[in-house]
């Protein structure tokens, strides 16, 4: 069997397909929208399926392709003969809501096109009828916002694969070379004691163990690294909680060479768990 899982994304127009499978791509699915049903067994048999780092598909498919409900049965019946590791989410709202939601953003709905669109949602919901008693997973939006739904799709991926969804990158930085645009938390280490300014310091970097002692041994420094250490502990839930993808907490001090370097180690070291995905990098390590 197929190690890598397909998800195919479905349901009634305007129930948050897109957001969905924003969702997906976030989490490093391979992600197409409106993909034609009948060219997924070529795709996935010509797709080279020794990538590490893809966790799997995710495909949306709906009534923008016209033959789609007549000819999803067969393929998806070829794909689980070729054992192929696929399931159906199908989403869904109710009548006031979608009429709302394309009130809104006064987009098409594909079956309203010189007609009602209210007659267009019933209809929808009647051919959809057959297909959503095969999903594996059936969700309604009507009370959910973006946030909510993407949380939803975060707890399907991780129920469905080894694989966690949130990624954290620690990063330090010199402010004298520029604050990093990408961050979410920045954090300013300046006011403690600056390495550089003593000469037998000065050359090395955050990674050497007498500037790790210098600056850890500061009580001010003991004293900061609990509260962050503590906000954190408070704020990473949250973030993941939220649905976000990806947070990146970004250490500064003047050069990012020492003090951040230090700090960015330490923070590290407190949030890398064994159920987390967390990165370290040092952007100005190597600048004079």
């Amino acid at each position: 069997m197929k190690e890598k899982k397909i998800f195919i994304i479905t349901g009634r127009s305007g129930s948050g397909k897109s957001t969905a499978l924003d969702t997906f791509e976030d989490a490093g699915y391979y992600c197409v929208d409106n993909m034609p049903v009948a060219l997924l067994p070529t795709f996935l048999d010509r797709y080279s399926w020794d990538d590490p780092d893809l966790p799997g598909f995710a495909f949306v498919m709906d009534l923008r392709e016209k033959e789609f409900l007549s000819s999803y049965k067969p393929v998806l019946e070829e794909l689980a003969l070729k054992q192929f590791y696929f399931e159906i989410v199908f989403l869904e709202a109710d009548e006031k809501t979608l009429l709302q939601r394309y009130s809104q953003t006064r987009r098409h709905h594909p079956l309203s096109r010189g007609g009602s669109l209210l007659k267009g949602v019933r209809a929808e919901k009647k051919m959809f009828e057959g297909l959503k008693n095969e999903a594996g997973q059936v969700i309604d939006t009507s009370t959910y916002n973006v946030h909510d739904l993407k949380s939803v799709i975060f707890e399907i991926l991780k129920k469905n694969a080894e694989l966690n969804t949130f990624r954290i990158n620690v990063l330090s930085f010199g402010f004298k070379y520029g604050i990093p645009l990408h961050a979410d938390l920045i954090m300013d280490v300046r006011f403690l004691s600056n390495p550089y300014f003593v000469p037998a310091l000065k050359l090395l970097d955050g990674l050497d163990d007498t500037v790790k002692s210098f600056v850890l041994s500061k009580p001010e420094t003991g004293a900061f690294l609990k509260k962050y250490q503590d906000l954190l502990d408070y704020l990473i839930p949250l973030y993941e909680r939220e649905g976000k993808a990806y947070l990146t907490i970004a250490v500064g001090c003047t050069g990012g060479r020492h003090r951040s370097v230090v700090i960015a180690e330490s923070i590290y070291s407190h949030i890398d768990l064994p159920d987390r995905d967390v990165n370290l990098s040092h952007r100005d390590i190597e600048q004079e």
